[in-house]
């Protein structure tokens, strides 16, 4: 099966269920027998296509008569591949797309294949003028390909002028960072040391090797494939998080031996982190709501040797009494709309309204459960992977307004200016701080 083949199929089964674009990818790559540059092909593919679908779906109905909404699935998206490729991808000639185009058509509905062959050859003709949106207001749903509501919002909250940057900013392809395991620090050894050898094993393996100095454990990598088949992965050395991520463990900065709590924790990422902060002392129960997420916190944990973490079902709506004034630190990190990190989940882009519209009353109500889990002089921190501020800003100061017994309180530990950190909140901006949008406040429980 070749590399379109498999985007095809994943495309496919992202229309139809409406499955995640990483894990209808996962599932389709997993046991095929493509090579790492075929892999690289189908996943640019289907991240290109789900990314810039209005776009795509934009060019498609100026050159026809049927529009995309009345074509079958299959046609769709043959389509949808074959613009992409004309558009954004320059590794194969024009003539070599249509023609594997035209071919795949013919194997689904040979009936089809005239009418796909002549949308893309018409496209392939007018390509250097058919994408002829500028950077006004009007345009940038299009240009972007989000939902027009999205647009508005961003421009509400942060001005017209700013919102193409903005938009832009979560076009650029992601950068990948690991997270060193500080557990895996030897008596004598500092984390300089740790790091300098995972450095020197991802070179000999062939990984470009990007330091920013952002964050002391944070490692900025390119062309590493296949990520978990890796000895440094499977043995614990280094764990996949994104740089943001890593700011809210760094946020918290909690003492050796505490009692953390993280509410929200699947995969465990931030649970971890905090573990490694704190030399696998003290506790922390990283809860989340399925059985099959505390499976994933389980194993992450073990992988990295980390005794400290305890994973366990809870429900982040409900209040436990168990948990009432028992944790020196609280981490909710709540579900949000993930408007900062589109550019690692571009199905993001075409959210309802109505649903984002409906977190705000969910995130509240788990950080009022959360606010109870803490003992006095305690930490709780409240993340989002969003910049929208209804979710943020706005949510935390009703909650301050409504309970006295918590302040804002500065945040240490983390590469900002510190006028931004002496707010007690942060707020992560990507055109701003060129990294995914995050929302992380600390607050202290007086």
């Amino acid at each position: 099966m070749t590399a379109r083949n498999i985007a095809y199929k994943v495309l496919l089964d992202i229309e139809k269920n409406s499955n995640y674009s990483n894990i209808a990818l996962n599932k389709f790559l997993k046991d095929s027998k493509l090579t790492n540059k075929d892999r690289g092909l189908a996943t640019e593919i289907v991240y290109g296509v789900v990314a810039n679908k209005r776009t795509l779906d934009y060019m498609i109905n100026k050159k026809s008569k049927i529009k995309v909404k009345k074509m079958n699935h299959s046609v769709k998206i043959i389509l949808r591949m074959g613009v992409y490729q004309l558009l954004y991808l320059d590794r194969v000639a024009d003539y070599g797309v249509i023609d594997e185009a035209v071919k795949m058509m013919k194997k689904i509905d040979r009936r089809s294949s005239g009418f796909v062959n002549a949308i893309l050859r018409n496209i392939s003709r007018e390509k250097d003028r058919i994408l002829d949106l500028d950077d006004s207001y009007k345009n940038l749903a299009i240009k972007y390909s989000y939902e027009d509501w999205i647009v508005d919002r961003i421009s509400d909250q942060y001005g017209k002028e700013r919102t193409s940057n903005i938009l832009a900013a979560l076009s650029m392809r992601p950068r990948i960072f690991l997270r060193i395991n500080r557990n895996k620090l030897r008596d004598g050894e500092n984390l300089s040391d740790l790091k300098k050898y995972i450095v020197d094993r991802l070179e000999k393996d062939g990984v470009i090797v990007r330091d920013r100095h952002i964050l002391e454990e944070a490692i900025e990598v390119e062309n590493f494939k296949q990520i978990e088949n890796k000895d440094l992965f499977k043995s614990g050395y280094i764990s996949v998080q994104d740089i943001s991520s890593m700011m809210v463990a760094r946020a918290l900065n909690p003492k050796k031996n505490s009692k953390v709590l993280d509410l929200c924790a699947a995969p465990g990422g931030k649970s971890c982190h905090i573990g490694e902060m704190m030399k696998d002392s003290g506790s922390v129960l990283a809860c989340d709501v399925f059985d099959h997420k505390i499976k994933l916190i389980k194993a992450y944990s073990n992988r990295l040797g980390l005794t400290n973490i305890e994973a366990c079902i809870n429900n982040a709506m409900v209040i436990n009494e168990d948990y009432v004034g028992a944790f020196d630190y609280v981490v909710c990190d709540v579900p949000c709309s993930g408007m900062g990190i589109v550019r690692r989940k571009p199905e993001i882009k075409y959210k309802k309204k109505e649903g984002v519209d409906s977190l705000p009353k969910i995130q509240r109500k788990i950080l009022d459960n959360a606010s109870k889990y803490i003992k006095k002089d305690g930490v709780l921190i409240y993340s989002t992977c969003t910049i929208f501020k209804e979710e943020n800003i706005e949510l935390i100061e009703e909650f301050l307004k409504d309970n006295k017994e918590f302040k804002l309180d500065s945040i240490e530990n983390l590469p900002f200016e510190r006028e931004r950190l002496d707010k007690g909140y942060l707020e992560i901006i990507p055109d701003r701080d060129d990294m995914d949008g995050f929302f992380i406040c600390r607050m202290k429980k007086i």
